[in-house]
């Protein structure tokens, strides 16, 4: 039985790499140029006027912060998207009716947006030593920052993609929701030098200890203790993938 769940889950994360890498102008180069006109735009043009931040050039300090948000948004929109489309193609009663536990149907998802934002990830890393030299303070930090990150985003998407009603609900979290927290989460600046209140307010933010912790697996600076970003990460993969399930167990929004 073990080995046939391993095949079903196998087959399921397949189908969803393929599925990313058969659109690649779609899924892969949008974010790789965008994040280079932000490395040209901010970290070249505008950091020459800013100088160093943290103790590194400005460019060095919002390379981390950057990837980061290039892997969130892919992780996010990859399980979101997908999951929909099936849920409206009607291909989700299959897996719904099939021998399958729901945890392996939803690690098939997962495993999807967990491969699009570490490839992702990896083509925006590729363009920043065009820019800044590579240096990491701390890999282990880096690999499992990056790792639970894109699996919380990937249940995030799976959740938008069980509630979600039409394409447009799909877009609606992260064009009003994701993109503005991302931005405010520390990518292009330092939460430390923000008065205390607006400190306080963006320590409310869970992106502020991803970018954190990511940053400091890359150059040893920190705006929150480490221990409280893998704390958020863990928390928050529990929850999510505690509703998640519940939910497709329900069929909450899936069966018709």
């Amino acid at each position: 039985m073990f080995n046939l769940y391993m095949t079903a889950l196998k087959s399921l994360a397949v189908k969803e790499t393929n599925r990313y890498l058969r659109i690649w102008v779609q899924t892969l180069v949008p974010p790789v140029i965008t994040t280079s006109l932000y490395f040209v735009i901010f970290g070249n043009l505008i950091g020459r006027r800013i100088g160093e931040m943290g103790g590194f050039s400005y460019m060095e300090f919002i390379v981390p912060g950057l990837i980061m948000m290039s892997v969130i948004t892919s992780s996010y929109s990859n399980v979101s998207s997908s999951f929909f489309s099936q849920k409206f193609q009607k291909n989700i009663e299959e897996l719904l009716i099939a021998p399958v536990p729901t945890h392996i149907i939803m690690w098939g998802f997962v495993f999807g947006g967990l491969g699009r934002s570490i490839l992702v990830g990896t083509l925006v890393t590729s363009i920043s030593l065009f820019f800044v030299p590579l240096q990491v303070y701390a890999w282990p930090i880096v690999i499992l920052t990056l790792l639970m990150t894109s699996v919380v985003f990937s249940l995030a998407g799976l959740l938008n993609g069980i509630f979600a009603q039409s394409f447009d609900d799909v877009s609606i979290v992260p064009t009003f929701v994701l993109q503005p927290l991302t931005y405010l989460g520390g990518v292009f600046y330092s939460i430390s030098m923000l008065p205390p209140f607006w400190r306080g307010v963006s320590r409310v933010n869970p992106i502020v200890y991803m970018i954190s912790g990511f940053r400091f697996g890359f150059l040893g600076v920190i705006d929150v203790p480490i221990v409280w970003t893998m704390g958020i990460l863990i928390l928050f993969i529990i929850v999510l993938y505690t509703v998640c399930w519940n939910l497709i167990e329900k069929g909450r929004g899936l069966r018709s």
